[in-house]
């Protein structure tokens, strides 16, 4: 029998896991851990900048009009989805890095840019950005659903672990570990879930079409 994949993520991030799901022949349930939830703040005069760094594209939607007052800066983006996101907002000088911060920050030093303003989630990832002035100012939040989605079944799925924020809230709610199969979007989400699962797989690269694709050696 074939496992379906259980996948946590916040939407609409996890309907697109689920597209991408199905079109590679996998079936996936969708029952997100957070909801993201756009915070009010104070847009920083771009002026004091020479480029926009975004980590997520869920900072996108949620700074939502408030990116114009941007739009002249160069945009430094973790991930091909998050440039994408820039690029659908009217960013025309968009530079996409690996999903990865120590490598987005050493794109950023090979150019001219040192003053960077991070809209970010109020969770953030960390990197030392060395040299880099990095301004960060978070536009949104991803809130733990409360009550927590039904995971009663999770040991029938693979869990599809995309941050080490969810690993650890998951890892608190798994009803059985010894039956449950994960496959994490790094080893950083690995390590954060602990030990004592059935089986583990880490993504090649921190993506979500490497999840998908280490997580269907999984699911036999």
């Amino acid at each position: 029998m074939t496992r379906p994949l259980l996948i946590l993520r916040p939407e609409p991030g996890a309907s697109a896991s689920a597209r991408a799901a199905a079109a590679l022949g996998l079936a996936a349930t969708v029952r997100p851990l957070f909801e993201v939830v756009p915070l009010a703040w104070q847009p920083p005069p771009a002026a004091g900048f020479d480029a926009l760094m975004l980590t997520s594209a869920n900072a996108v939607r949620a700074a939502g009009a408030a990116l114009a007052g941007y739009a002249a800066l160069p945009v430094y983006a973790v991930g091909p989805a998050t440039a994408a996101a820039a690029r659908a907002a009217g960013f025309a000088a968009v530079t996409a890095g690996d999903d990865d911060l120590v490598a987005l920050f050493a794109l950023v030093r090979a150019g001219s840019a040192r003053r960077l303003l991070h809209l970010c989630g109020v969770d953030r990832r960390q990197a030392d950005p060395g040299a880099l002035s990095v301004t960060a100012v978070p536009v949104y939040d991803a809130r733990a659903i409360d009550p927590p989605p039904r995971l009663a079944d999770a040991a029938a799925h693979v869990v599809l672990l995309h941050s080490p924020r969810a690993a650890r809230h998951f890892a608190a709610l798994a009803p059985d570990r010894a039956a449950t199969r994960i496959a994490a979007i790094s080893t950083a989400a690995l390590a954060a879930a602990g030990p004592g699962w059935a089986a583990t797989a880490v993504a090649a690269r921190p993506d979500d079409a490497s999840l998908l694709a280490v997580a269907a050696g999984l699911t036999a």
